[in-house]
């Protein structure tokens, strides 16, 4: 794992929307801090009606956590592209994100309860 990756568990529980909808609600978050960039919270997918999410064939490679997949949200009021991502196989140290999922910030609402 990178030296300037730090995971540790989000306290408290936290509710994911978009659209509108609730699509989930966890206590299991995990928070991952990379450098100077601002934390990133990682939703378990046991957490998410993940019905609502489909992968994309959108994909991108992070040379400290590894490749990402994408889901696009499919909401009442239409499809959110590319909504989340996931690192299925993450860089070893990091393990504990896979099966998780996280949001765009401008098309999903992760929020403390």
């Amino acid at each position: 794992m990178s030296d300037h990756i730090k995971l540790q568990g989000a306290s408290g529980t936290y509710s994911i929307r978009a659209a509108g909808a609730v699509l989930g609600e966890s206590s299991n978050v995990i928070e991952l801090r990379e450098g100077d960039f601002a934390p990133v919270l990682y939703v378990p997918r046991a957490d998410l009606a993940m019905a609502f999410f489909d992968k994309t064939d959108q994909s991108t490679h992070c040379p400290h956590k590894g490749d990402a997949s994408y889901y696009t949200i499919q909401a009442k009021s239409g499809p959110i592209a590319n909504a989340a991502w996931s690192y299925e196989t993450p860089t070893p140290g990091l393990e504990s994100i896979a099966g998780h999922l996280a949001f765009y910030n401008d098309k999903v609402t992760v929020e403390k309860t």
